[in-house]
């Protein structure tokens, strides 16, 4: 096996950070058996954005569970950082996925009793962070996301562009080499969709924080670099965007907008729209 992730620090510009290569999945066995991916081939390079699309029963979230190690692949090859992940044991595999991965789900999974700030700590609390590395950390991450006055704010008194907001600040506190989204618009009004899909660009630009979305939203697509189809199991179409919205110029006006908008959704009622 090649040396682990975690020993491998450098990705060189001809090495993917994540290649897949004929990868398949498969639930149940026997006649009961179904093959959710059928040969998956994928390259992701440093510093991508890509959305993963296709309709229910495509496969996309399948893929999207095997490359945030939340699942392991029947077979195929899936290497991270030049490193054989489907070799790795299950220690292996949640360490991995503890120290180069972030995750933001449609719903935003917050502790509702909890501070913003104590959601975005939880990560390090599990990693065994001191306690002021966590609140630095967690203050850095609450202000990239343009919370910054809003860290004792339980979700109860948060809209839910906000508290999608808190999400992205958890899933980027502990500084992943990759963020996975899954439907994380789903939730949203088109307005405050666009506030989220504005603050991924963002990160994608500014932190060079590598974006993997799920989305069957065409709009929120728009904003990715690179637009995976799965159809039936398998990429079947896979090319740069060539009208990207969301550039950094466009972000950066954005972020500067979003303390108003900020103010603005505290007035809402603190529901998901």
């Amino acid at each position: 096996m090649s040396a682990s992730p975690e020993s491998s620090t450098v990705v060189s510009g001809s090495t993917p950070l994540i290649r897949l290569r004929n990868i398949t999945k498969t639930y149940g066995e026997g006649e009961l058996a179904f093959q959710a991916l059928k040969g998956v081939n994928l390259d992701v390079n440093v510093g991508d954005f890509v959305a993963i699309m296709g309709p229910s029963g495509s496969g996309k979230s399948t893929c999207m569970n095997v490359l945030g190690c939340l699942d392991r692949p029947t077979t195929g090859e899936y290497l991270f950082m030049g490193a054989h992940v489907e070799a790795l044991s299950r220690d292996q595999y949640a360490r991995l996925r503890r120290r180069y991965f972030g995750f933001v789900f449609q719903g935003f999974h917050l502790l509702a009793r909890t501070s913003a700030q104590e959601n975005v700590e939880l990560p390090l609390l599990y990693r065994g962070e001191s306690a002021a590395h966590r609140r630095a950390a967690a203050a850095k991450a609450l202000d990239a996301v343009g919370l910054t006055g809003w860290e004792h704010h339980t979700p109860a008194e948060l809209s839910g562009g906000q508290q999608q907001r808190v999400a992205i600040a958890r899933a980027i506190v502990s500084e992943p080499k990759v963020l996975l989204a899954d439907e994380p618009t789903g939730n949203l009004d088109t307005h405050r969709s666009q506030e989220i899909m504005e603050l991924l660009t963002r990160l994608n630009d500014q932190l060079g924080i590598t974006v993997l979305m799920v989305t069957h939203e065409p709009d929120m697509a728009a904003y990715a670099r690179r637009i995976v189809r799965f159809v039936d199991g398998v990429v079947a179409d896979d090319q740069v965007n060539p009208h990207r919205i969301g550039s950094t110029a466009v972000a950066a006006a954005a972020a500067a907008a979003a303390v108003t908008a900020t103010a603005a959704e505290s007035t809402e009622p603190a529901k998901a729209r």
